[in-house]
């Protein structure tokens, strides 16, 4: 029984430090990207949308182990189990195989630049994987600077976006950009969100996150303003004529908002209780996300 019960602990940290939810941040941009370049010229790619889409969770699967990696230099990583450099207790491994990861993402961007003879898609992945390096790799750690949100939003926002829709069109589009500002607030929630459960490690390791400045109370108060401005954006988006009636779907996300609003505003200052509330952020990305997307293709 004492064995069985090992083994499950174990399985339950080994998916947490192989974090599959969060490979949502990865899917939905490519996604919703090329939902609007097809809502906007009714074709779709669909070789260079698999391969976009392989490209980029593998590229994912680089930031989460090279983060692992550059956290357990600084010690914030020192309290937490589910660490695959705790796990393993093999850093070269975990960073090896992260370096692995990018080189095959990236080989696949390379391709569709070379279906297309643009360089343009390949430039901004490039950028995106720069600006995702300095959130945790030295010299630079902005995500220890409280520059983390800021870095998501753009990396997974308009970058990932323009990159998704000039993929399948060769062009750019003022709705696409709408529609990156949206899905990069929800991801830049995941990342806030993460923040909550782990004020202590990050002040001991000198990480001044949005938490830790703000505080769990002020930060609490700011998520519900974040959660609400999307569904404002959208509402603002029909209203212009950008995005099309359909769009109006991610209200049906607005249930895991009010939740994970109501569940941060409860326990922000409770690290045992709140530490879940980045998987409620991680349900309403995807979900609105997917009906955004949804909305484009209707």
């Amino acid at each position: 029984m004492t064995t069985k019960l090992i083994e499950r602990s174990n399985s339950k940290l080994w998916l947490a430090a192989i974090k599959p939810p969060m490979y949502s941040v990865a899917v939905i941009p490519i996604s919703v990207g090329t939902a609007i370049a097809f809502a906007e010229t009714q074709t779709i790619n669909s070789s260079i949308f698999s391969t976009f889409l392989m490209s980029a969770i593998l590229i994912i699967a680089w930031l989460n182990l090279s983060n692992d990696v550059f956290d357990s230099e600084t010690g914030i990583d020192k309290n937490k189990a589910h660490s695959l450099v705790n796990l393993t207790g093999n850093k070269t491994l975990i960073f090896g195989l992260a370096n692995l990861f990018l080189a095959v993402g990236v080989s696949g961007i390379c391709a569709i630049s070379w279906w297309q003879k643009d360089p343009t898609v390949i430039l901004l992945v490039v950028l995106c994987c720069a600006l995702g390096y300095t959130y945790q790799g030295p010299p630079f750690r902005f995500g220890y600077q409280g520059l983390g949100e800021i870095i998501c939003f753009f990396t997974f926002g308009p970058l990932a976006f323009a990159a998704a829709y000039y993929s399948q069109t060769q062009t750019w589009s003022a709705t696409n950009l709408a529609a990156s500002a949206i899905v990069g607030i929800t991801t830049s929630i995941i990342l806030f969100c993460s923040h909550f459960h782990q004020v202590e490690d990050d002040l001991a390791a000198g990480k001044k996150s949005p938490i830790v400045r703000l505080g769990t109370k002020k930060g609490a108060e700011l998520l519900q303003w974040l959660c609400g401005s999307i569904y404002v954006l959208t509402v603002l988006f029909v209203a212009l004529g950008m995005f099309p009636i359909w769009t109006l779907l991610i209200f049906g996300s607005l249930p895991f908002a009010i939740d994970l609003c109501r569940h941060v505003t409860d326990y922000h200052d409770q690290p045992g209780k709140v530490s879940n509330s980045k998987f409620i952020a991680v349900t309403l990305h995807f979900s609105s996300g997917l009906l955004l997307a949804l909305g484009f293709v209707l």
